[in-house]
Parts: C-alpha cells; structure tokens; sequence
C-alpha cells in the first residue's frame, strides 16, 4: 500500500504505544538463545535476533490449548472455550510469514477452526525481513522463502539508522498511523531500500543440489528407498523436528474430567507423527510403527502431501529441525541424497 520510514529510536515509543491495547508477542532473548514470548518491556525485543527455538505458529496454535469445559450428570452441559484477543505479534522472519500463511490454508479449508482463526483475526503482525542467514543450518533460499510480499500487516527491512516499514493492508496502516512516529519514504530512501535487498541474496546460498519444485515428483519415486531405513535406525523418535517445525500442526485432543466426575474440559496438545504411539489404533494395531515409516511420512509431508493437498510446499527452510535433532538427521542432506540417487 505505502512505504515509510521508522527511526530505530521510535521503535521503543511504537511498541510501547502498542503495549496499552494489544499483547505484543516478540523474540525475547532466553539465554544465549532466542524465544518469542509476551513483551512487558521495550527492551526485551530483539529485532537482531537470528532464529527462535520455536517458531511463532504457537501463538496461533498454542501448545496447550481449552477447546471448552463441560459439566456432567442429569443435564449435561457443553460450553466451547476461545481464548483469544488483540495481539500484534512483531518481528517475524520471513521463512515464518510462509508457514503462517501455510498454517492459515490448513486451519481454514475443509474443516475451518474456529479457536485458530479467532485467534488469526485477532492477531496484527509485523515482519521482519532477513538480511543475514539465521545460521549454517538455514536454507531458506532453496526453499523460495527468502522474501515475501505478503502474509503481514506490516514489514520491516532494517537500513542501518532506520526501518523501511512496508504497509500492507489497513490494520498495518491503522496501527502506524496510531502509534508510529514515521514519514514518508523519499527517492533516496528507496534507493537505500533496493541496495539492502540487492545485497542481501549473495549472502545466502542454495544448499538443495535441486529446485526444490521438484520435490513432490522426486519423493513420488522414493517411497522404497534405502534412506528410510537408515534415518529408522538413528531415529530416537522424540518428536523434536515436529515440535520446532513451523508447519506441522499436528494435535491430540483429550478429555481430563475432575475427581468427582461431574464436570471437566477437553483439551488440545501438539503431537507428533514421529512418537512411538501416535499411529497407535484400537486393537493394539501402530499402522506406522516402524520408525523408518515415520521419517519417510515426515519427509513426505514437507516435501509432497503438503504440496498436494495445499499447493504449497511443507518446509519452509528454517533449519530449526536439523538444529533440535539429536540424531544429526538433516532434511537438507536427505532430499539431497534422494536426489543424487534418482
């Protein structure tokens, strides 16, 4: 819609501008690491930081979650839960834009979610634009996740002394406007703008020996590979690529009813197709029990059954799976070795 200019010593008096009438969720520093997590102090945003432990999807899809409370007996009673409410959630990289947008297809087609999109109504957000690779761990650009131009309200692109504030849609405006000190871009500006974003892309390399485009016909003739069998063995199935993953949205709902057995509340958890049990059925029956089965499912997910079921791939290049696996199993090295046996 609009491009403007933000100071960096106005981004202080914006977020606390914005901290009277939203929650502001932004990465906080959480050790020598990074978290995003509810913003009570200017200072704790960290616009400089390189990657979170998990990505921001749980703001959206919180990690525990009340789908609604009950009560038993004679006339039994079911009231449905939505914890939601204004959020502006700041300083979101790019590769995250993609998996939020990935998250809105999957919780709003076919069966919409109401707790996940009250919440996605609700929530403004600001991203920010990568400008260094997170780490050694980042592909982002093999994944075509290195930019957007959407997903956002609004979207920072640090220029040094100030931010370059692209303004999408009318909540991001609305929200400048109210509590941004900002002018409008000038021709030096842009320019200044268009040197950053030039400059940026040397900086990141391709670590897919292949477009990843084709990756839903490449897995398509690599369900019997000899890799599955190799991740198997290392597997240690302890969910921890699911559970940092951006675009997994995989959940387990159960019902926890109070001592008494008159009244409880249903409640919803992340889970994991890689745990030992979730492909467990009635009977006693695991229709993926191998670990082997369970990596192949994963690598297909990201890299074909997303793709066809939304049009979009299911990795989005973060890296945050290679980073949490304690087994060293890397995607990248994975869809690499697929392809060098093709």
């Amino acid at each position: 819609m609009s491009l403007w200019i933000l100071d960096k010593g106005a981004i202080a008096p914006f977020v606390e501008g914005l901290m009277a009438e939203y929650r502001v969720v932004g990465p906080k520093a959480k050790g020598p690491q990074f978290a995003f997590g509810d913003i009570t102090d200017p200072a704790q945003l960290r616009l400089d930081y390189n990657i979170t432990i998990l990505p921001p999807k749980k703001v959206l899809q919180p990690q525990y979650e009340r789908l609604a409370t009950f009560t038993l007996g004679e006339d039994p009673q079911v009231e449905p839960t939505i914890e939601a409410g204004p959020t502006v959630l700041f300083g979101v990289h790019t590769c995250d834009l993609h998996a939020i947008r990935l998250l809105d297809k999957a919780f709003s087609e076919e069966y919409p979610d109401a707790h996940y999109l009250k919440r996605r109504e609700q929530t403004i957000i600001v991203g920010l634009e990568c400008l260094e690779p997170c780490d050694e761990h980042s592909f982002c650009k093999s994944m075509g996740t290195l930019t957007t131009d959407e997903g956002y309200d609004l979207h920072l692109t640090d220029l040094g002394p100030a931010y370059a504030v692209d303004v999408a849609t009318e909540k991001g405006k609305t929200l400048l406007s109210q509590y941004g000190t900002v002018r409008e871009a000038t021709d030096a500006d842009i320019r200044r703008l268009n040197e950053v974003l030039g400059a940026k892309w040397p900086r990141f390399t391709y670590r897919l020996d292949f477009d990843a485009a084709e990756l839903p016909a490449l897995l398509s003739t690599a369900y019997d590979h000899p890799l599955w069998a190799e991740l198997g063995e290392r597997c240690l199935a302890c969910g921890s690529c699911t559970n940092v993953c951006p675009t997994c949205y995989c959940f387990n709902v159960t019902d926890e009813v109070n001592m008494h057995l008159t009244a409880g509340e249903r409640l919803r958890r992340w889970d994991s197709c890689q745990l030992d049990e979730f492909a467990s059925v009635a009977g006693g029956e695991n229709f993926r029990e191998a670990r082997k089965a369970r990596q192949r499912h994963r690598f297909f997910r990201k890299g074909k059954y997303i793709y066809e079921k939304f049009g979009e791939l299911g990795c989005v290049g973060c890296g945050r799976c290679i980073r949490a696996c304690v087994a060293n199993i890397n995607i990248v090295d994975g869809f690499n070795a697929i392809h060098g046996t093709a």
